[in-house]
């Protein structure tokens, strides 16, 4: 084996990834950024495809209370658009009551990972809309989380495949490290401190906290999901992406990332943005 090879070999994947990674980025970028309905069809789309992927992997079949989860999913994000985001909370929670009828008869755990991935999967999207909303900054907010997810996802790449380390859950997720939740976390503040200076140049010390905050998070949500697929006995959330698993494994992080973003956001009245 000549010098260097084992590193070489396990950067392998880094071209393949980042392209992966910058082109659906890219094409959420481009459906948030156009905003209004469009954005809210992207949403919708990725929630009813997250819950189709999420019913099949916990019961191994697409049943009514597949259907239930999807369109909470797919509703919540519709009527967040044509409401507002309590709207959306309301659906979601029909929803769920209704696939809590239709799961009574499964065992504990399937039946509440179906109910708490189903409501995780569409509060979280329909959040994402009611980011975009804002007409002050909804652009911002909505491109920023994204940013951050990317960065955090770069950032621990690197950081862990150069230094290595203790496991962050090895039983769950071989791959990751503490040094890569480091590295992810000083990544994504630098870019939420960038871009907020970039932008609007407001409350960069807050925002570049926040982001990092959201980059722990995110990994947080991917670890949450890497433990949900080892527990169902399966590599990939679906097959809906060829060589990158499923809508799910591809959007575990921003999800929770969005929710972090949501939470401030709804919460304060206004945007991270603005004081």
């Amino acid at each position: 084996m000549t010098p260097g090879a084992p590193k070489a070999r396990s950067f392998a994947d880094l071209r393949a990834r980042t392209l992966a990674g910058v082109a659906m980025a890219a094409l959420a970028a481009l459906a948030l950024g156009l905003g209004g309905w469009v954005a809210a069809i992207f949403a919708a789309a990725c929630a009813g495809a997250m819950g189709w992927e999420l019913r099949r992997m916990l019961a191994g079949r697409f049943d009514g209370a597949g259907w239930a989860i999807a369109g909470a999913g797919v509703a919540a994000s519709l009527a967040t658009q044509g409401a507002f985001f309590r709207s959306g909370l309301a659906v979601t929670a029909a929803c769920l009551i209704a696939a809590l009828i239709l799961t009574r008869a499964e065992r504990g755990w399937t039946r509440a990972a179906t109910l708490i991935g189903g409501g995780y999967v569409a509060v979280a999207c329909a959040a994402m809309v009611g980011l975009r909303d804002d007409p002050l900054y909804g652009w911002e907010a909505v491109l920023w989380v994204i940013l951050v997810v990317v960065a955090t996802d770069i950032g621990a790449y690197f950081a862990g495949r150069i230094i290595g380390g203790p496991k962050l859950w090895p039983r769950v997720s071989p791959s990751k490290t503490w040094a890569g939740l480091g590295g992810g976390m000083a990544a994504a503040t630098a870019v939420g401190a960038i871009f907020s200076s970039a932008t609007t140049g407001t409350l960069i010390h807050e925002v570049a906290v926040v982001s990092g905050v959201m980059a722990a998070v995110s990994q947080g949500g991917d670890l949450a999901e890497s433990a949900l697929k080892r527990r169902a006995g399966v590599k990939d959330s679906s097959n809906l992406i060829p060589g990158h698993g499923g809508v799910l494994d591809r959007m575990d992080g921003l999800m929770a990332a969005v929710l972090v973003a949501a939470v401030i956001t709804f919460l304060r009245g206004k945007s991270v943005f603005i004081w």
